[in-house]
This record gives C-alpha cells, sequence and structure tokens, in this order.
C-alpha cells in the first residue's frame, strides 16, 4: 500500500537531476517506444537470466584484463588477442564476455539432469556453473603445453557414444602430447566427472592438472582449496567438493590472486597444504612426473553430489543404462559419415537434456521454456521416443496457471498453442487416451487462448490477434507477432481434435467456431498489409516491415501445416530471407542473435523440401558443416570465428531440427498421405548401400523405410504397423518415376525401376 502514496516517479526523478545522471523513468519510457504496448515489458526471467549473466561478465571486467600473464579458457585468449580474428576491443562494454567461442560439449546420464561440460580445448567444467580443471604438460626447461592457447591444427576434439558420451580433447605440439577425456560415471546415485589425461614429452617433464576459478563464461569463485594425501588423494574446494587423484602427486602448488596463477610457480617444492583467498581467485596444481619419450596417465575423479542432490530426491526406480535408453530410437542409415555422426549425436543430446523435463542446453539454458520443449518433444516423437516424451508431457499441467495460461515465461504468448500441438501429436502418434486431468487443462488452455485475443476493432490491424509480447526472442521487441498467432491458431486446432475424438463433437464445434475466426483475423491481417511493406510475404507482424524476424511467420507452413506446401505468401517470405537474410550460405539471425542459426536454417530447409524445391539440400549441407567437432551447434554461429556467439554451446533445439530433418528426407505427412523418400539425397541412390530410417511414429501407425539395390532400380520396403486401414502412400525417390499407393492396400513393399515409369507391389 505504501508504493500507491508515494511519489515514487518524483522521488526518482529529483534523485537523477541531484546526482546528474539521466532520468530512468524517462528512459524507460522512451526504450519501449520501439515495441508495442503490452501488458508484460520486459520479462522478469530474462531480466534475471541477464543480470546474472552481466554481473560475471563485470567480474570478468575487473579480473581478466588486468591479468594475462594467467592461464585463461580458450574464449579470452582468442577474443583478448589484438593479433586473432576473434578479437573484440573492449573500450566502453559494460562486461567482458564470451561473444566468439560460446561452445561446450556435455556429458551425462540420461536419466539425471547433471553436465559436466568440456569447452573446445579441453577445459573441463564438472559441476553446473562451477569452477573448473584444466589439464597441461611442462618440461625441466619450462617450455608449455597449454591446449587453450593452441589453434585447430594442433589440437582437435572427438567424442564416442557408444557405450554413453565420452568427449576426447587431443592437442599436439613440439613434441608434447596430451589426450584429455571426459565421461560421467553414476552407481548408485552417486556421479562423478572423470576426467583421465594422458601425456607425453619428448623431454620428460610434467604432467599438470590444475584448478582454475573460471569456466567458459567467466569467473567462478575458489575461495579455498585443501590437498589431503590419502590412500585416494583428493583436493577439497571450497570445503565443500571433493576431486580425487587416482594416485600421490609427485607436488602440489597453492597460489591465491595476490602471488599470481599458480602456473607462474612451477619450478617450487611443494610449501603448503591448503590456499584460502579472499578475492577467490585460487588456484592449485598437482604435478605427475613425464619421463623422457615416456608416457604418463592420471585419473581425477570430480564428486557430483552437489549437483546430484536434487536428482536423488525426486528419482525413484531403477536408472537405466544408455544402451536400454537409446535402444528403442529411430535408427537412420545414411552413406554419408557425417550426417549418420550428427544423427547419433543429436539422438544421445536430446535424451541427455530430457532426463525430466526437457533444456535446451546444459548450461546457459538448463532452464525450462515451453517453446523449447515443446519443439525438442517433438522431435523425440518423431524419433520413437515415446515413452520420454509422455514423462514429459504429464509435467506441463502442474505448470498451468488457474487461468489456463501454461507459463514459462511471462509474456511469451506462444506457449499454450505450442502444449496442445504437442499434446495431440502424441496422442495421433500413439492413440493413447488421455485422462479427464489431461483433457481438462487442454481445454482449459484453448479458453485461455480465445479470452487472450485483442478485441476485433476493425480499425486496428492487430484486431482479434494475440496481445503484443516479447514472443520468441529472435523476433524483436513487444509486438503482435505471427508466430505467436499461428502457434495459437494450432493450439485450437488441436483442441478441436482432441474434443471430437475424446469428448463430443458439440463441444470441438466450439473450438472449430474459434478456430474459424482467429484464422480470418490472423490472414485478414496478412492481407491487410501495405503492398510495399509486405511484398506479398508475411512479415514478422502487422507492424513490421520485412526484416529477419519474419523467419518466425514461416511456422504456418513448418511444422504447424496451416498453409498448404508451396503457398505464394510462405514462399516469398522464404525468397526475401534468402536474398536479404543469408551469410555464406545459412540463415544469419540479426535480431539479437546476430549470428548464423542452425535451426532456423533447418526450418527454412523443411520449408522448401515440403515445396519441392531442391535448395533445401544445400541448406541441411550447409547446417553439417557448421557442427563442431563433437556434432553440436550452439544457438548463434559468429560468422567469422564460426564459435558460438550466443546461448548455450549445445543446443537442444538445433539437435532437435536435425532429427526432424533426417526423419523428413525418408518420411513426411502431408494432409491424409504419407510421402516416402522425397528428400534423400540423389547420390545416395547410386551405390549399392541400403538406406533408411525407423521406426518412425506416424498418424497411421510406427513406420520404418528402407530402400535398397533391386534390378537397375531401387526395392522400396515399407514396414507400417498400421492402426487402421494404410493411408495413401506416395513414393518420390529424386530421379524416380512417382507411385502412389490409394490407402487401404496395406501393401508394405514397392519396386521402383527408372526404366519403367511405375511401380510393383509385392
Amino acid at each position: 500500500m505504501l508504493t500507491r502514496w508515494l511519489p515514487w516517479k518524483f522521488i526518482v526523478k529529483r534523485a537523477a537531476k541531484r546526482f546528474g545522471v539521466i532520468d530512468p523513468i524517462n528512459f524507460m519510457a522512451r526504450v519501449r517506444r520501439f515495441s508495442q504496448p503490452s501488458e508484460v515489458q520486459e520479462p522478469i526471467e530474462l531480466l534475471r537470466a541477464g543480470i546474472v549473466f552481466h554481473a560475471r561478465g563485470l567480474i570478468n571486467t575487473k579480473s581478466i584484463q588486468y591479468n594475462l600473464d594467467w592461464i585463461w579458457p580458450y574464449w579470452v585468449q582468442r577474443q583478448f588477442n589484438p593479433s586473432d580474428y576473434s578479437f573484440i576491443p573492449r573500450g566502453f562494454a559494460f562486461s567482458h564476455v564470451n561473444l566468439t567461442h560460446r561452445n561446450w560439449t556435455a556429458v551425462g546420464h540420461p536419466d539425471f539432469q547433471v553436465y559436466p561440460i568440456m569447452d573446445p580445448r579441453g577445459l573441463v567444467t564438472p559441476l553446473y556453473d562451477g569452477w573448473s580443471v584444466d589439464c597441461w604438460i611442462i618440461d625441466p626447461q619450462g617450455r608449455r603445453l597449454i591446449p587453450a592457447t593452441l589453434d585447430d591444427n594442433s589440437s582437435r576434439q572427438s567424442i564416442e557414444t557408444e557405450s554413453g558420451i565420452k568427449i576426447t580433447n587431443l592437442s599436439e605440439s613440439d613434441g608434447f602430447y596430451l589426450a584429455s577425456t571426459l565421461s560421467m560415471e553414476a552407481e548408485n546415485r552417486d556421479a562423478y566427472a572423470v576426467v583421465s589425461s594422458r601425456a607425453r614429452s619428448a623431454t620428460g617433464g610434467w604432467l599438470v592438472v590444475s584448478l582454475r576459478p573460471y569456466n567458459p563464461e567467466g569467473i567462478q569463485f575458489i575461495e579455498s582449496i585443501e590437498f589431503q594425501s590419502h590412500s585416494v588423494p583428493f583436493w577439497l574446494v571450497n570445503r565443500h567438493t571433493r576431486v580425487y587423484m587416482d594416485r600421490e602427486p609427485d607436488k602440489v602448488l597453492f597460489s591465491d590472486y595476490s602471488e599470481g596463477d599458480v602456473i607462474e610457480k612451477w619450478q617450487m617444492p611443494q610449501s603448503a597444504g591448503n590456499v584460502k583467498c579472499s578475492v577467490g581467485m585460487a588456484t592449485s596444481a598437482a604435478f605427475f612426473k613425464l619421463p623422457e619419450n615416456g608416457e604418463e596417465t592420471v585419473r581425477i575423479s570430480v564428486d557430483l553430489k552437489q549437483d546430484m542432490a536434487s536428482e536423488n530426491r525426486r528419482k525413484t526406480g531403477r536408472v537405466r543404462t544408455w544402451k536400454e535408453r537409446v535402444s528403442g530410437a529411430a535408427v537412420l542409415q545414411v552413406p554419408d559419415d557425417k550426417f549418420q555422426f550428427l544423427y547419433d549425436t543429436a539422438i544421445r543430446t536430446l535424451f541427455l537434456l530430457s532426463a525430466r523435463d526437457p533444456f535446451p542446453g546444459p548450461y546457459t539454458y538448463r532452464r525450462f521454456w515451453f517453446r523449447d520443449a515443446c519443439l525438442m518433444l517433438n522431435a523425440m516423437m518423431g524419433a520413437n521416443m515415446l515413452g520420454r516424451s509422455r514423462n514429459c508431457i504429464d509435467r506441463f499441467p502442474a505448470r498451468q496457471k488457474m487461468n489456463g495460461y501454461f507459463r514459462s515465461q511471462e509474456g511469451e504468448w506462444d506457449s499454450n498453442g505450442q502444449v496442445l500441438w504437442i499434446m495431440n501429436q502424441y496422442l495421433r502418434f500413439t492413440g493413447y487416451r488421455p485422462s479427464e486431468a489431461w483433457l481438462d487443462s487442454a481445454f482449459k488452455g484453448a479458453e485461455w487462448i480465445e479470452k487472450k485475443r485483442t478485441r476485433k476493432n476493425p480499425a486496428i490491424r492487430h484486431a482479434g490477434l494475440l496481445p503484443a509480447g516479447f514472443s520468441a526472442e529472435h523476433l524483436g521487441p513487444n509486438d503482435y507477432y505471427y508466430w505467436d498467432d499461428f502457434w495459437g491458431l494450432a493450439g485450437l486446432a488441436a483442441a478441436s481434435e482432441m474434443a471430437r475424438r475424446y469428448k463430443s463433437a458439440s463441444f470441438a464445434e466450439k473450438f472449430d467456431r474459434w478456430y474459424r475466426d482467429f484464422s480470418m483475423c490472423i490472414f485478414g491481417s496478412i492481407a491487410a498489409i501495405p503492398e510495399w511493406k509486405g511484398k506479398r510475404a508475411i512479415p514478422a507482424s502487422p507492424y513490421r516491415r520485412l526484416d529477419a524476424g519474419a523467419v518466425g511467420s514461416l511456422v504456418a507452413d513448418y511444422p504447424l501445416h496451416i498453409t498448404p506446401a508451396a503457398d505464394s505468401r510462405i514462399m516469398n517470405t522464404v525468397e526475401f530471407l534468402i536474398n536479404n537474410c543469408f551469410h555464406d550460405g545459412a540463415f544469419f539471425q540479426d535480431m539479437i542473435h546476430s549470428g548464423i542459426n542452425a535451426y532456423l536454417t533447418l526450418d527454412i530447409a523443411q520449408t522448401l523440401l515440403r515445396a519441392g524445391d531442391e535448395r533445401y539440400r544445400d541448406l541441411i549441407q550447409k547446417v553439417a558443416d557448421l557442427a563442431s567437432p563433437t556434432g553440436q551447434w550452439p544457438e548463434a554461429i559468429h560468422p567469422h570465428t564460426m564459435g558460438g556467439c550466443m546461448g548455450d554451446g549445445q543446443h537442444g533445439w538445433a539437435a532437435a531440427e536435425w532429427v526432424l530433418m533426417m526423419r523428413s528426407l525418408f518420411i513426411r505427412e502431408e494432409g491424409d498421405a504419407l510421402i516416402i523418400g522425397s528428400g534423400v539425397f540423389p547420390e545416395w541412390l547410386s551405390g549399392s548401400q541400403v538406406i533408411g530410417f525407423g521406426p518412425a511414429p506416424t498418424s497411421y501407425g510406427p513406420v520404418s523405410v528402407e530402400i535398397r539395390p533391386y534390378n537397375n532400380g531401387r526395392l522400396v520396403e515399407l514396414n507400417g504397423e498400421w492402426k487402421e486401414n494404410s493411408p495413401e502412400i506416395r513414393i518420390r525417390l529424386p530421379g524416380f518415376a512417382h507411385a502412389d499407393i490409394d490407402a487401404g492396400k496395406n501393401l508394405t513393399k514397392f519396386s521402383i525401376e527408372a526404366q519403367k515409369m511405375g511401380y510393383k507391389g509385392s
């Protein structure tokens, strides 16, 4: 009540004038004029995340540039080096943050949301947003192998996924060899990040394992380190976390901020067993002797008890292995090793990031959004991860507010449509009969969409649309985004389908009426956009000119299929984006990301594939080329360094779109038909290898496709477990005659010969 009576604005304005600073009230009012009026201006979740992000950046500003003699992580080595392509002048920058190499890869277990990460040069951050472990070599003359300082010719990274996830960073230079491997071991609900380092030096020296007060985002404080020599020696970090060594080091050195980096003490004998640092920049290094031309291996295990605490509180039942979890997922068979590798890795990324609620990343985005979750779940279901998807969807109603709003971030009006759409996708794929509670949640969500729409004043362009909001962060400031509206429209269609199937036709008719009215408002708004502004395409909102934000409007085509394939406005939007918003063959998102976006490039490829436009192949190949050596894509990619420049270094949405893209090459649903093989690359059909995909759930039942050489053509083997009769099937192999099989024939094998215009069923 006090805030109502105190003249806060007057007080703030007087204080600003008194101290000679800009009036924040007037400043924020000016800022908000760049966006449409909205009930939510700056989502508190984003403000909170931004404050945390730039708080670290501010600490980086105070610590890094004044201590460049320290061994810093890879991104600092590059971004602070004036002779490097990644260099960014710091000048008046408020905070110093990683804008050039936001790449890292997580290891973990498919049943735990615990993600130790490794950066592009082997720096390991075991605990979420914690300090790190790094490995080096120093020879008797003081020459060093520091992976963070090496270029791509001297250091490379790889990933193994056969029995879990294991990342190896291999560095070689001047007679030094260092291979550091990160994995995670879980046993009896205990988990450890395991770093195994194998070193070789022509001149001998030491393999050095060091504790570092930073991670790939910047400074993370270490205030105390204590070394304890037992049968299993270990460091105790910040009086909490144990870092075990598989044998006694030859010496352990310590340093605090005032003394500088511990690396500078490498010649000293051990003189202490612990260090405390009030600044929070304590470092320590364990030295293990290397014989000349000999090889040594050291194994370090970091207890993840701190991150596992919440997992152990909520986990019940048996913990399954990676092999068990992955065994039922759809299998891709293609003769392109890179495509195959990226698919297999993306499947594991989706498992890794969905142990409970789907997270779009293991670090920066280790939090929940409905948008990313639903898009990841779409890929998981498309790849036959149905049980896991159901577990995630079952938790959605708990996040629904009393008014029906599925809220993960205030002011994002796309979430309700996404939740209803993905619920219905699951029901279509499985035939599962939902509980009354599930249906009630869905129908309440549909009612929220209808109530949330703006009043239908014909004098305004946004009549009948959802309110202005922040929406997807890649579209811009608050506005009446068609992205939100198309998702809302798809949500009403999903509610209608669920009601008709599980409630009643009369109940479904209510949602149908809302759908028709909403659709008229959306497309009426689009039709009213002036020609000079819209250019017969679909801008991001009725008040925006065509720009990179128009990519959000393509959701009407993919994945929602609201518009027909090759719709003229959709294709005009695609042409605008390709001609004006691409960089080096991929979509460049000017809005906020300021980088090349892998998943949005694949979304455009999906639209091109649906339209029969062969340019989709170039986009897929480009995205494959943009992947990191460990098969990951950051949210946005720097156009010059080719490292991540925004978001998480391992993005779940990007992995999801690669999985869906590979599926669409073999299996697509279009109307009441299955389209088979329309996207396979022609060169895959010229050799002797069998290619295929499956099992893949569809509306008609799970389907597996195999395409093999047969006489002078190809045998397309379609194994479908139809729920009822088989759907219409259209075989569309590039370079081969088309074949259409009428619905209800229940045929599963077709032979297509290039010389003969037709097919043979068997």
